[in-house]
């Protein structure tokens, strides 16, 4: 029987995942693996993951949690030079990683489609000294998702990420930015800057034409010269079904790499506090081993 290691924090997301180990077990176990259990928290952390790693030699990693969980794996991962792929059961809050990659929600089709899936090597990005796999963001909300409680995140969903924005805007104050890349240069106030490997953040569709296999990041800057016209813009563009072009409000462009200088401090990486700035941000194709879905006939 081959070994795998899961990971899971038990407080993540809106899933109670600690009630769903025996049937996450016996899947595995019909499909031949024997899984060690790996319980992650905020004071452990992941703590001798690496030696487990190595004595057990397993065939993947199983990890359970949003997008938040998967960044401090990724990061532990590559800060100690280990490549071993990762299979994701999505129980956080947004889960925009596993939407990406085609991850079903439910969790016996979840597990069906890993012990079904394919190693594929996709993109992620690298920002100063840190690794992101879904999004990189600055300015307004950039602070909501680290600032929400456990509590509230795991009775309301996503919704308490819109309860907790609210509080935002009386206090906000537009940043003065500048952005530095071969394709376009920007300089001048904004409201908030994303960089995207993935598509979604908080499940809007922000970054439509992206693609965690084509080795760019796709950049949206939202100016901040009139908030609430730039607002109002953005939400309309939100809501259209079909794919549209950016309101003036969005400059948008695809690059491998950029340089930002920013005024404010704070940045945001797939729901974990961000690096300061200055930001120095590439794109590392093919880097990410990942368990995806095998396409359907």
């Amino acid at each position: 029987m081959k070994n795998v290691i899961f990971l899971y924090n038990p407080v993540s997301g809106e899933a109670q995942i600690v009630a769903q180990l025996d049937r996450i077990a016996m899947y595995y176990q019909r499909a031949g693996y024997v899984l060690t259990l790996f319980r992650i928290t905020r004071e452990r952390g992941l703590s001798n993951l690496s030696a487990l790693i190595g004595t057990l030699r397993p065939d993947h990693l199983l990890a359970a949690g949003g997008d938040g969980t998967i960044n401090r794996l990724v990061n532990y991962l590559r800060h100690r030079d280990v490549t071993i792929p990762i299979a994701i059961l999505p129980m956080g809050t947004a889960n925009d990683f596993a939407h990406l990659i085609g991850m079903p929600n439910n969790l016996t089709d979840a597990c069906r489609a890993i012990l079904n899936g394919k190693v594929q090597y996709l993109d992620m990005g690298r920002v100063n000294n840190r690794y992101f796999i879904n999004v990189l963001s600055c300015g307004l909300f950039t602070e909501v998702s680290q600032k929400t409680p456990t509590a509230l995140k795991n009775t309301f969903g996503k919704l308490a990420y819109y309860f907790s924005s609210i509080g935002e805007l009386p206090s906000f104050r537009k940043m003065n930015i500048e952005v530095t890349a071969d394709e376009i240069s920007f300089k001048g106030s904004c409201l908030l800057l994303l960089v995207f490997n993935g598509r979604t953040a908080g499940n809007f569709k922000l970054a439509r034409h992206s693609s965690a296999e084509d080795g760019l990041l796709d950049v949206l800057i939202i100016k901040g010269e009139n908030i609430v016209e730039s607002i109002k813009n953005v939400f309309h563009f939100l809501m259209k079904k079909r794919d549209s072009a950016y309101p003036s409000d969005i400059v948008y462009f695809q690059t491998r790499k950029l340089h930002i200088e920013n005024d404010q401090p704070t940045t945001d990486i797939d729901g974990e506090k961000g690096p300061d700035f200055p930001l120095d941000i590439e794109c590392l194709p093919g880097s990410l081993p990942i368990i995806v879905p095998q396409e359907t006939e």
